[in-house]
């Protein structure tokens, strides 16, 4: 018999794999500073991805987070929510290996092309945050 705990596991290693397949690059772990006046979106996959105009496709169901993918004519993106801040946190600093741009919110994040989260963020709020190992400032968008 299987315990529920190596599941669970494998299904946060496996959301750390999400930067990979979006194709994110980026150069920092540091946010960038406002949110343009926008309230962040609250932490439910469902709720984010009404505001963005998408259903989403739920992909991973765990303790620690649930993940789905949103696919529009605006682009692909993945929002990740968990049920507690420090997940969130802990989940940023593991991703920090594989570098991307996040758009970022209480107990949130959304994984996709830097273009496409400056789009998002007009709808959910959040604050831009760039992955990697040294930090520096993340560049205003024009």
């Amino acid at each position: 018999m299987t315990s529920p705990r190596p599941r669970s596991l494998g299904l946060a290693a496996a959301a750390l794999l999400s930067p990979l397949l979006l194709g994110c690059s980026a150069d920092s772990a540091e946010p960038e500073s406002g949110s343009g006046g926008v309230t962040a979106a609250p932490a439910k996959i469902e709720r984010i991805a009404e505001l963005t105009g998408c259903k989403p496709e739920i992909r991973i169901e765990a303790d620690e987070l649930r993940e789905g993918v949103c696919r529009t004519s605006r682009g692909r993106w993945i929002v990740t929510t968990f049920p507690r801040e420090k997940f969130k946190e802990t989940w940023l600093d593991a991703a920090a290996i594989y570098g991307g741009t996040y758009l970022v919110g209480p107990r949130w994040a959304i994984g996709g092309e830097r273009a496409l989260l400056d789009d998002l963020r007009t709808d959910v709020g959040g604050e831009l945050r760039n992955l990697r190992d040294s930090p520096s400032p993340v560049p205003a968008s024009s």
